[in-house]
């Protein structure tokens, strides 16, 4: 089968064996597989602490095609599946830990990730898998990770007390995150503030929803000066310069939630401890999600609240240009490979 791996700044297609499901494993026969800007920082090693690794992908739609033993509890051979975390913990949850308790599988001291999707098959921890109705497409594939993690952070808005109604800023807002990001934050009813750079972004901010598309280097005037700081902002941005930006917009106890990783090489997150002091946030972050946000996720593209917004398609064998495009930001929302035999 193909396979796709990076190596020495390319990617490159590998003829490797089909991998045989373990207990509790599904075989899935990957239909399409999103294109995540994480792959890339993984590939290069771009986080601190994290050794670069060659195998990418963790966004996919596809059909079981066998089963590990043990698996028949949760998926059957012939259902179409999505993987249910993405990449972060989707491989392996134990269930029993403080955080799995806690609704935290992602930080479960035994997970296991999920890579190496951008391939025709892939061996997937069964209990990780959500079945999907006919209304989702293959192209839904980066409900896996981007969908999924843009679900989580606005959740986070309703667990810390953001009610409906009160302005937030979404930074980042035409990117592959960030544009579930506006459409979610629209759907839970918040006035959306959408952010990003360049009029064709900012209209694509408008379509989706958002009362408001500003450009990012006009973000502190306007949101100070049209509504006096907003109440929470989302950063999708994988840049420190969305972080500060964020800061700047938080009225006094804003909630401040991180979703974006910028490269380690880009430095830190730095706040004057008297202006902390005066302004008295609440900084989280919000990786991914739970596979029953993703359940409620499939429930909401389905009934059409959300939507992917697929800019860039193609075989397995343009995946190196798709990165190259996502880098130089030449598409909105998201790409996808639906191709992954050629």
């Amino acid at each position: 089968m193909n396979q796709a791996r990076y190596k020495d700044g390319t990617i490159q297609i590998r003829d490797v064996p089909v991998p045989e499901p373990e207990a509790d494993e599904a075989l899935v026969h990957i239909r399409a597989a999103g294109v995540c800007h994480s792959d890339l920082n993984l590939a290069r090693g771009d986080w601190a602490g994290v050794p670069p690794t060659p195998f990418i992908g963790h966004e996919a739609i596809g059909v079981v095609e066998a089963l590990g033993p043990g698996a028949d509890r949760f998926v059957a051979v012939g259902d179409r599946v999505i993987l249910g975390l993405g990449g972060a913990g989707g491989g392996y949850w134990c269930g029993a830990c403080e955080y799995c308790l806690k609704g935290l599988p992602r930080l479960c001291p035994h997970r296991k990730s999920v890579i190496g999707t951008f391939a025709e098959y892939a061996a997937i921890w069964a209990p990780a898998l959500v079945t999907l109705p006919d209304a989702i497409r293959d192209l839904d594939a980066p409900l896996a990770c981007g969908g999924l993690t843009a679900y989580g952070a606005v959740k986070k808005l309703v667990k810390h007390s953001v009610v409906p109604g009160r302005p937030v800023a979404v930074i980042g807002a035409a990117g592959g995150l960030g544009h579930y990001g506006v459409q979610l934050a629209r759907t839970f009813g918040y006035d959306v503030i959408g952010i990003d750079v360049g009029q064709e972004r900012l209209e694509f901010v408008e379509s989706l929803g958002a009362r408001l598309a500003v450009d990012a280097g006009e973000a502190t005037a306007v949101v100070a000066k049209e509504l006096g700081g907003v109440d929470a902002v989302l950063v999708f941005s994988s840049r420190i310069a969305g972080f500060d930006l964020g800061l700047e917009l938080l009225r006094p106890s804003g909630l401040f939630v991180g979703v974006g990783v910028p490269p380690s090489a880009e430095g830190k997150i730095c706040i004057e401890p008297f202006r902390f002091l005066m302004r008295d946030p609440t900084l989280v972050f919000s990786a991914v999600g739970t596979v029953q946000d993703m359940r409620e996720l499939v429930d909401l593209v389905a009934a059409e609240r959300v939507t992917t917004h697929v800019s860039r398609v193609g075989p397995l064998s343009e995946l190196g240009a798709m990165f190259e495009d996502l880098e130089a930001s030449r598409y909105l929302g998201r790409a996808v490979v639906d191709d992954l035999a050629n």
